[in-house]
């Protein structure tokens, strides 16, 4: 019998994300923010089967692909949301839900009349410590020198937040931007930080602020 879809239905994520209703029976959930065309998604959920991935893509027929593929192998620990990276972390995930974010390949947005538009600001900071269990972990890769020097900056002004080591995937985990760089010569500069106790929000963040759309790859 042919498995059913792996992207949730609009109405499922509308409001908020349940997760505890397709999370049960597995040992931690992870979000991929900005899954792209799934390559390391799928291999994620291959080596980790006891781990539910969520895939995040503002873009359905990437999702749409994700899903025929993984149907095909039979994958069943992902789920996937078409939806912009600001409005999961922003509004849709629960409190403490989430074990680990991957966000690989952001989008730089390298103009300075355009830094508003990316998606790791102070405000965000406020969802993902929000969202991330105690000794939650995020990982991040980008090519671009400076954006990885201005994450740096922002959690190293967040007390929320500690440094840890950074994620080195395994070859089949290395996503389709990954590669492309790596065959130019270019340097990936990665960077993990984990969440510690905390109190409440730091900067002011308001609904249509975390809802506002990001382009991520």
């Amino acid at each position: 019998m042919e498995q059913d879809s792996l992207i949730l239905p609009f109405e499922r994520t509308l409001c908020s994300l349940d997760l505890p209703s397709f999370s049960a029976g597995y040992q931690s959930v992870s979000v991929d923010l900005g899954c792209g065309k799934g390559r390391f998604l799928l291999a994620r959920a291959l080596l980790h089967p006891q781990e539910l991935i969520l895939g995040v893509d503002r873009l359905i027929h990437r999702l749409a692909k994700i899903d025929a593929r993984a149907r095909k192998a039979g994958i069943q620990n992902i789920r996937l949301v078409h939806a912009d990276a600001g409005l999961v972390v922003g509004c849709l995930l629960p409190n403490r839900s989430v074990d680990i974010f991957f966000v690989f390949f952001p989008d730089p947005w390298p103009k300075r009349r355009h830094y508003k538009r990316r998606l790791f600001s102070p405000p965000i900071l406020d969802a993902f410590h929000r969202t991330l269990k105690q000794g939650g972990i995020i990982h991040i890769a980008t090519d671009n020198a400076d954006y990885h020097k201005a994450i740096l900056r922002l959690f190293s002004n967040d007390s929320r937040f500690a440094p840890t080591a950074p994620y080195e995937p395994p070859e089949e985990e290395k996503t389709d931007f990954e590669l492309i760089f790596l065959a130019k010569g270019e340097r990936i500069y990665r960077s993990s930080f984990a969440s510690l106790p905390g109190a409440g929000p730091l900067h002011s963040i308001s609904r249509p602020a975390a809802a506002r759309p990001i382009s991520i790859a």
